[in-house]
């Protein structure tokens, strides 16, 4: 074993065994197939078999992986910057400790495959398909952003992602809605519907467990447990802090979300499940963030600096895969320093884009291009005053009445 698996604040250190296989390719793929084994505490199961530790995968995937979350983490730090200085306003959430879950869930799935989540969501956007230029450009309010500068840090959607969700807890039922529809089209996909643990005592939560398990839904409802509901300690909050057993009839699933592989793992079991037939699968991801709960709050009033300090030493999630690989030798601190520098310098090329695209125009038009799907819609929509009443067809101010 890397390392010893020690269990710290109730997260596990990151401490997987990664082997290369030989013998099993040909000679040209043959070391790029890893063998991954996951300490036995990566995983606690609820009426459930856990998922197997050792699984393979290849050194592109965990590189990719590295990469994935590095570049999240220059977003993120991206944004902190350009909030403070006046660039972004209004609330702005980032993921800074929890990359390894939009990364590890996206690296498990396909493309149509469905993921909505909460407003901590800038890390999914990008996963699912949006560059960090429109991402940033929304936050900035701008017209390329990817909501087209109207929805900001709490409502972003692209190809296959459907927010980024400003009322907490109200994504579930959603998710639960995009898994209903997978299996009404007879799809060979699932959703990934994911809240915090300051959302997982919501009524509408156990509602959408109810209606999924009636219908036998391929919906994963994956709780970010990363221990503060804004800033309330989950033990404070909930009479049960076991949220993977909050069910009760659904199978759960505790994995160790500060390790990517272990997330990973988790994400194609969790995905294969549903599929198999067996309806929906709730698993908890235990995380942390290191800022606060939103740019405003600094995160320090309700738990220690040396909290903070200790979980960024010993079980961050990105120093934990880049250790596995230099201690494999599947690349050396050079390169892994290289892929470090590519992603700073993209992120501030995508700052710079984002930056100078232009804001959203003030013409009516625009103000109610998106009320409804083009072609679905009222012919009229009312504005502000009487005399503001809208002609979607005719794009032009005409009498209510």
């Amino acid at each position: 074993m890397l390392s010893a698996v020690k269990r710290q604040t109730g997260l596990l250190r990151q401490a997987s065994m990664i082997r290369p296989i030989r013998g099993l390719a040909s000679a040209s793929e043959e070391s790029d197939l890893i063998e991954i084994e996951l300490p036995e505490t990566s995983f606690e199961g609820y009426n459930l078999d856990v998922p197997e530790l050792k699984f393979t995968t290849t050194k592109g995937n965990l590189l990719q992986m590295f990469k994935d979350m590095t570049t999240i983490r220059r977003m993120e730090m991206a944004c902190d910057a350009l909030y403070k200085a006046k660039k972004i306003w209004g609330f702005c959430h980032l993921s800074v400790g929890q990359e390894a879950i939009a990364v590890g869930i996206e690296n498990a799935i396909t493309k149509q495959d469905t993921v909505i989540t909460s407003y901590r969501c800038h890390g999914f956007t990008h996963m699912r398909g949006s560059p960090v230029k429109d991402i940033l450009a929304e936050l900035m309010g701008k017209r390329s952003g990817v909501s087209y500068g109207k929805g900001g840090s709490m409502h972003m959607y692209t190809t296959g992602f459907y927010g980024g969700n400003g009322i907490v807890g109200a994504q579930v039922p959603l998710g639960a809605g995009l898994a209903f529809a997978h299996q009404y089209k007879n799809e060979d996909n699932c959703n990934f519907a994911l809240y915090g643990d300051g959302a997982a005592n919501q009524g509408q939560v156990f509602e959408s467990y109810n209606m999924a398990k009636l219908f036998n839904l391929p919906v994963v409802f994956c709780c970010e447990n990363n221990r503060y509901g804004m800033g309330t300690a989950a033990s404070r909050a909930s009479a049960s802090t076991e949220y993977f057993k909050r069910a009760g009839y659904i199978p759960g699933l505790k994995v160790n979300g500060m390790d990517i592989l272990a997330v990973y793992q988790a994400s194609k079991f969790a995905k294969d499940w549903c599929l198999s037939g067996n309806g929906p699968l709730v698993l908890e991801y235990e995380t942390y963030r290191y800022g606060g709960h939103s740019i405003s709050d600094p995160g320090t009033t309700y738990r220690t600096r040396e909290e903070i300090q200790h979980m960024r030493s010993k079980n961050d999630p990105i120093a934990g895969l880049k250790m596995n690989m230099l201690q494999l030798g599947l690349a050396n601190e050079e390169e892994l320093k290289a892929y470090e520098k590519a992603a700073r310098k993209y992120v501030d090329e995508q700052v710079e884009l984002a930056d100078s695209s232009s804001a959203p125009g003030h013409e009516p038009a625009l103000l109610f291009e998106d009320v409804y799907l083009k072609g679905t819609g009222i012919p009229r929509l009312r504005g502000r005053t009487v005399n503001e009443t809208w002609d979607l067809e005719n794009l032009k101010h005409v009498p209510r009445y």
